[in-house]
C-alpha cells in the first residue's frame, strides 16, 4: 500500500474527502517526525512506539582500499511494534 492508497482508505473510513484525509495523515506524520527529531518518543498504545536510537561511533573498513574509516555516532529513527500489532500480524492472540 502506498500513501495514495492509505489516504483513500482513511477518507473512506472516516467519511472525509481525500484532501482532508491527506492533510490529516500528513499532520500525524509530521508530528511523529518532529517529536522523534527533538529526541522524544511517540507511543500509540496497541500499535507501537517511534523513537530515536543513538548508534555509537565505530571503525569500519573500506572494502575497496582496505583502509579503516571512522564512522561517527548518529541517531536513527526506529519503530517498535506494540503487542496488538504483533498479534495481528502473527495471526494469533496470546493468553
Amino acid at each position: 500500500m502506498n500513501k495514495a492508497e492509505l489516504v483513500a482508505k482513511v477518507a473512506q473510513g472516516c467519511g472525509l474527502t481525500k484532501v482532508a484525509a491527506e492533510r490529516a495523515l500528513q499532520t500525524v506524520l509530521s508530528a511523529i517526525e518532529n517529536e522523534v527529531a527533538a529526541g522524544g518518543e511517540v507511543t500509540i498504545v496497541g500499535f507501537g512506539a517511534f523513537r530515536g536510537v543513538t548508534r555509537a561511533a565505530r571503525a569500519a573498513r573500506n572494502p575497496r582500499t582496505g583502509a579503516f574509516v571512522e564512522i561517527p555516532s548518529r541517531t536513527v529513527p526506529t519503530f517498535a511494534p506494540g503487542k496488538g500489532f504483533k498479534d495481528k500480524v502473527v495471526g494469533w492472540k496470546r493468553n
